[in-house]
C-alpha cells in the first residue's frame, strides 16, 4: 500500500506533496521532528488531504502529476 499526501502549513502558507508506503500520520511526525529538507524550517505541518493506493508507486506517480 502507499499514500500520496498534501501537507499545509499556515506559518509559510505553503503545501507539499509526498507520497510514503507508511501511514500519513506517521510520515507528519518525522516532517516535524527530525527530517531534514523543504518542511524543516516550519513545524505546524497539518495533513490537509490523502489518497490511498495498493502500492507505493502508485502513490508516486500520483504525487508526480500534482
Amino acid at each position: 500500500m502507499g499514500w500520496m499526501y498534501i501537507l499545509y502549513s499556515k506559518k509559510a502558507d505553503r503545501f507539499y506533496i509526498g507520497s510514503t508506503a507508511y501511514p500519513v500520520e506517521q510520515r507528519l511526525r518525522k516532517h516535524l521532528t527530525n527530517h531534514r529538507g523543504y518542511t524543516s524550517r516550519f513545524k505546524d505541518w497539518v495533513i490537509a488531504y490523502k489518497e490511498l493506493y495498493g502500492t507505493y508507486n502508485e502513490a508516486r506517480k500520483r504525487e508526480m502529476e500534482l
